[in-house]
């Protein structure tokens, strides 16, 4: 196995491809076979060097068929009872989001 440069992580460098990965699925909301290609594949890099996907990452495709969530062609998004809701149009998957920033003390 080869060594990574100095000063160079290979965390860091899949981080910076999960991004990549993120913006091409971006530029090809148009073709959806294509922008779910590039999630999963930045989902298994992520996982595979054990990097976390940012939040705004995480919200932005389906987590049961990875398609990319475009607001109005498939993805419909609904407030109720404090938290966001989060419908697929392909596999119909829901995902909820509490909109609470802090838990009460009691």
């Amino acid at each position: 196995m080869a060594k990574a440069e100095k000063g160079v992580s290979a965390k860091k460098i899949a981080q910076e491809r999960v991004d990549i990965l993120f913006e091409r699925a971006k530029e090809a909301r148009d073709e959806p076979e294509l922008s779910a290609r590039y999630v999963s594949l930045a989902r298994e890099m992520a996982m595979k060097q054990r990097v976390r996907l940012a939040h705004y990452h995480r919200r932005s495709f389906c987590p049961s068929c990875h398609a990319y969530f475009i607001r109005g062609t498939n993805l419909r998004v609904r407030i109720q009872h404090g938290k966001i809701i989060y419908t697929c149009g392909i596999c119909g998957a829901v995902t909820r989001i509490s909109l609470n920033k802090k838990p009460e003390s009691r």
